[in-house]
């Protein structure tokens, strides 16, 4: 085993919206990135020495990473992208190369997950990518550990890309330190949840699960694929307790895929925060299909103040498509059981949140429609519409070109842009039905009325709004135009 090394993870800005539109992502929402923050808790635990550089918190200070690696001369750079990210984190391990070029380039994230060899094929800067989730593999060759005997490792021997398979042994969930959130510059003040999504500030992010058992055709599960793992209800108040203590948090998103997959942990995590006197509230997702009134109860008095839904169409024949069920499922009509479900969670005083997309392949005019007409009907707090995108890691990727037009830019590949183009349709036809979709829902009286409350329920995100109320009222202007 070698001794300790030293390593710079950086979590690159990418492109975010289309060039010459406001970008107004990182106003309504700068999330920690979870799991730079996991591998640098993890490699510090044993024996090494980490750092990281939030580009999309702190866009426009790229040279403070050039400055790092010349001034304390890391062993590594380990980058972790998205799509949309990934041509940004390249640029930047380029211009690592240049200035120590002995430097070792890691990159990993969904997108490495998802195009493997490719990327090393493609990209002579990266020196290795992890596939799945890193902690063992980055820590076994930061130990300088044989590559050819690191599982999940993609690395060069010569000229040739190798890949021996996915890593059989995974990390145990609850012998996982807490993510190193104190390396973050300005956390927890410099990251904040969506607008008009908590109640109190500072907020956080946490993730208490790994995977999803779940195959709906548009979700990349390229890390994790089919797996579920979970840390225990006592790991989770333990985690909470930590993070009221050390940075005075108030409220958490649970960014699990569906926090609501196992009940009996959801109860006894509920449970234990009751006892445990803690007054955090929390978020999280979940689906309608895994939900009871009992379980929403207990969710409510351990302090959940909202649920999001992926619910994705109004169409029913789409979403028969397009989203997967598990056998024990045993749902008839899925968007009754959402109607009713979402009923189930506001009588327990839970808000909810409803997470749709739009361009969907077979996406008609008419299933438009009807997903509008299907929102409308619902008593929705919150509400999100994003762009179909078509992600090398999801199972529709090797069909998309069969069901419309496709362009794949990466930098644009992130749900606010219109890549994939349903046939029938034209960019700029979808791109109005979007703003009508939008317009629509948010002109309503009962959602301004709704928002108007949120003075008292989330006087945080208020203040958020009126320091940006010139950004929101350019990009509501543009909303409303025909």
């Amino acid at each position: 085993m070698a001794g300790s090394r030293k390593i710079l993870f950086v979590h690159p800005l990418g492109q975010n919206w289309t060039p010459g539109e406001q970008d107004m992502s990182r106003i309504a929402n700068i999330m920690a990135p979870m799991g730079l923050l996991s591998l640098a808790a993890w490699v510090d635990r044993h024996g090494h020495s980490s750092a990281i550089h939030d580009c999309y918190a702190f866009p426009g200070e790229n040279e403070r990473i050039y400055d790092y690696i010349q001034n304390e001369q890391p062993d590594f750079l380990g980058i972790s992208t998205t799509t949309s990210s990934f041509p940004d984190g390249e640029r930047i391990a380029r211009k690592a190369k240049e200035i120590k070029p002995d430097i070792k380039i890691v990159f990993g994230g969904v997108h490495i997950s998802a195009l493997r060899e490719k990327i090393l094929q493609d990209y002579p800067v990266i020196d290795y990518a992890v596939v799945g989730e890193g902690e063992l593999p980055l820590l076994e060759l930061m130990n300088g550990d044989d590559p050819a005997e690191i599982g999940g490792l993609i690395y060069r021997e010569g000229s040739e890309v190798v890949f021996k398979g996915f890593r059989k042994k995974l990390a145990v969930m609850d012998e996982l330190p807490f993510p190193a959130y104190e390396k973050l510059k300005g956390y927890p003040e410099a990251y904040q949840l969506p607008i008009f999504s908590y109640p109190k500030a500072p907020n956080t992010t946490i993730i208490t699960s790994r995977g999803c058992p779940y195959t709906c055709s548009y979700c990349d599960r390229s890390v994790f694929r089919r797996s579920y793992r979970s840390n225990s209800p006592q790991y989770m108040v333990d985690l909470l307790r930590y993070l009221q203590e050390k940075f005075n948090i108030k409220h958490v998103n649970i960014y699990d895929d569906t926090f609501t997959l196992q009940r009996q942990r959801v109860m006894e995590f509920c449970e234990l925060k009751i006892k445990s006197g803690l007054k955090t509230t929390f978020n999280c997702a979940g689906r309608a299909e895994q939900m009871d009134e009992e379980m929403l109860a207990m969710m409510k008095k351990a302090g959940c103040w909202m649920i999001s839904l992926g619910i994705e169409t109004g169409d029913p024949e789409l979403l028969k498509r397009h989203r997967s069920y598990l056998p024990r499922d045993k749902v008839e009509n899925p968007l009754e059981d959402i109607r009713k479900k979402i009923k189930l969670i506001k009588k327990a005083g839970i808000r909810v949140k409803g997470l749709f997309m739009l361009g969907l392949p077979g996406e008609t005019e008419t299933s438009i429609q009807k997903s509008m007409d299907y929102v409308f009907s619902l008593p929705l707090d919150e509400f999100n519409l994003a762009k179909l995108t078509p992600f090398p890691g999801a199972p529709m990727y090797s069909t998309i070109h069969q069901h419309g037009y496709f362009e794949e830019n990466w930098e644009l590949m992130n749900a606010l842009n219109f890549v994939f183009i349903p046939k029938g349709f034209t960019k700029d036809k979808l791109e109005e039905r979007y703003r009508e979709f939008y317009r629509r829902y948010f002109t309503r009286p009962k959602i301004l009325l709704n928002y108007a409350a949120m003075i008292w329920k989330s006087p945080h995100s208020w203040m958020r709004f009126l320091k940006n109320v010139f950004v929101f009222l350019k990009f509501t202007r543009a909303y409303g135009k025909n």
